[in-house]
């Protein structure tokens, strides 16, 4: 299935490779539009490991740590690596 992932009316990351952990779609990172992505210095911590953030920055409007990834999960995430999520808003369909 071909996933996509938009914000704003503008697609973000599309991609028929998508692994789902916990009802989240993880994208690989070479399917996200990196243009789009902005810096920022959040972090989580939980047991799939210190999840990344990123913000959204889509025609000038901005949405704050609306990104994720785990640059190096946990064993048990191992299939993680290399992928990105997305919430806030950001729609993932079909």
């Amino acid at each position: 299935t071909r996933m996509k992932a938009t914000w704003n009316g503008v697609l973000i990351a599309e991609s028929d490779d998508t692994v789902v952990v916990d009802g989240d779609h993880y994208f690989p990172e070479s399917s996200v539009r990196r243009e789009y992505l902005s810096f920022s210095n959040h972090r989580t911590n939980s047991p799939k490991g210190q999840a990344q953030y990123h913000s959204l920055l889509v025609n000038g409007e901005m949405n704050p740590d609306a990104v994720w990834s785990y640059p190096e999960p946990s064993e048990a995430a191992q299939a993680l690596k290399g992928r990105m999520a997305f919430w806030k808003g950001v729609k993932v369909s079909e």
